[in-house]
């Protein structure tokens, strides 16, 4: 049975980008995945300090909810990543955990002895996101973030699911096209991971 990590981004437990994952875990669900999820609001992570001990020992100091759903990064099959956007990039919540996996490029660089850029990714991710504009470069900047922090897990971003012009808590209702596209990404991981 393959193990998908879910890991929930949005700020609001019932918002546009929680719906959307929500409806991709039981796509993945459905297909025989086993899912667990996790919501970055409730993790007690706090932002990298710069304390450079991941230089020295190839692991963060910092000892909080990090540790924990860095080591589900490191064993889970695939991963699915939720988060609205804001700012033209992702969440406060999601970038904090996305910063503070600096210990794991220095795990892969200074210590596995990695060569940058050669090793092939072996596992898959899925991205899903919304933000409230319809700005034609709303994601670019977040797609290079993404692929560069997959990068360091050996992932690949397999696909995005980016929708514009959602703002409002639950707008995503209204597209329900949206929500069967996320349960159909979350099936197809599922058979492909």
């Amino acid at each position: 049975m393959k193990r998908i990590l879910a890991i929930y981004g949005s700020p609001r437990k019932k918002g546009n980008t929680a719906i959307l994952l929500g409806s991709a875990v039981q796509g993945a669900a459905e297909s025989g995945a086993l899912v667990e999820e996790v919501l970055l609001r409730d993790c007690k992570i706090s932002p990298c300090l710069e304390l450079y001990a991941c230089k020295d020992t190839g692991r963060c100091a910092i000892n909080d909810d990090f540790q924990e759903l860095h080591a589900k990064m490191l064993t889970c099959d695939a991963l699915m990543l939720a988060s609205p956007i804001f700012f033209y990039t992702v969440s406060a919540q999601t970038k904090i955990f996305m910063d503070r996996c600096q210990a794991q490029w220095a795990r892969k660089y200074l210590f596995e002895g990695a060569s940058f850029g050669l090793r092939e990714p072996v596992r898959k991710a899925l991205f899903i996101s919304a933000g409230a504009t319809g700005g034609a470069r709303l994601f670019d900047g977040t797609l290079l973030t993404m692929k560069y922090f997959l990068d360091i897990f050996d992932m690949k971003l397999w696909k995005s699911l980016l929708y514009r012009r959602l703002d409002g808590a639950e707008d995503i209702l209204s597209h329900p096209e949206y929500i069967e596209e996320a349960y159909q990404a979350g099936s197809e991981l599922a058979r492909i991971a």
